[in-house]
């Protein structure tokens, strides 16, 4: 798929998915979308794990609260960060921004691939599901699980939401050109 066609159909699909597995291969290949992203100074602070043993999906998709998507899912990818990141340039960290960017090329490698997810953030902030999650993970104390992307063949097919047209949203030189 090429990469317009890519942005252009992803979108966050929190709907059922069917009962096909993706495989070790194609999991390994959206990993790969991630690490190529860029980050902060080079420092490739976001880490993951892939998780498609049935025992642990079982787990996380029961837990309460969460969406179509996440109960059904037949695997995840789970992004960690440092819990107390390290400064990168004159005392700025940019580990939210080096996450947010592996997340996007994954999202798009995932739609591209034909396949479907949505970026759950708010959700493991509550309840102490980030932790859980990160407890079933052997998640070392200095890391915490930020986002979780459920995959998986989606069940309906959907289209992303209209988008607001470029004149809206785009400038030259001035904001609204005033």
């Amino acid at each position: 798929m090429e990469i317009f066609e890519a942005l252009k159909k992803r979108h966050s699909y929190r709907g059922q998915f069917t009962d096909q597995k993706i495989s070790r291969q194609t999991l390994l290949k959206i990993a790969e979308a991630a690490i190529l992203a860029p980050s902060g100074c080079n420092k490739q602070t976001t880490e993951f794990v892939i998780v498609d043993d049935e025992a642990i999906v079982s787990k996380i998709s029961a837990l309460p609260g969460a969406n179509m998507a996440v109960q059904t899912a037949k695997a995840y990818i789970v992004c960690l960060v440092d819990k107390d990141p390290k400064p990168a340039f004159e005392g700025m960290s940019f580990e939210v921004e080096d996450c947010a960017a592996a997340v996007e090329n994954m999202l798009l490698a995932i739609t591209a691939l034909g396949f479907a997810s949505v970026w759950v953030d708010g959700w493991l902030r509550r309840e102490g599901r980030s932790e859980q999650i990160g407890l079933w993970l052997g998640v070392p104390e200095s890391k915490k699980v930020r986002i979780i992307l459920p995959l998986g063949v989606p069940a309906e097919q959907k289209a992303q939401p209209d988008k607001l047209p470029l004149g809206q949203r785009v400038w030259f030189n001035q904001y609204r050109n005033l």
